[in-house]
């Protein structure tokens, strides 16, 4: 069970680093997406693209896990506010940002599961 709770771990950490390294590559991208009231623009995108990356060496590498994962939370929440939600009302984006959406929510709750599991494995040791 150890092995499978690892490899799910892992698995939900990569992606992370992919979305970090694509906030350097695709910076122009990522700036035709935010909001005019989002300030900075590419050096946000830049910072968003560290925390992603740190975030996931974070989680592969189990330090400081339960702190990473919720300020992953907490950034997956901001995305879904800044930039998904207002993407709603807009006609050309709407079914992607509809599955955007989704998709930041789904995250945001596998990062909230394993800084549960990870407080739990702070007051018992021996459960990870």
């Amino acid at each position: 069970m150890k092995n499978l709770t690892t490899v799910g771990r892992i698995l939900f950490a990569l992606p992370f680093a992919v979305f970090g390294l694509n906030h350097f590559i695709m910076v122009d991208f990522f700036t035709g997406m935010l909001n005019s009231f989002i300030p900075g623009t590419s050096f946000t995108i830049v910072l968003t693209g560290i925390a992603l990356i740190a975030a996931s060496i974070s989680i592969i590498f189990k330090k400081y896990i339960k702190l990473s994962c919720l300020l992953l939370a907490l950034l997956l929440f901001i995305f879904i506010v800044a930039i998904h939600i207002p993407q709603l009302f807009e006609d050309t984006t709407r079914m992607i940002a509809m599955f955007a959406l989704l998709k930041d929510m789904a995250l945001m709750g596998g990062a909230l599961m394993i800084a549960g599991i990870y407080q739990k494995a702070e007051n018992e040791p021996g459960i990870l």
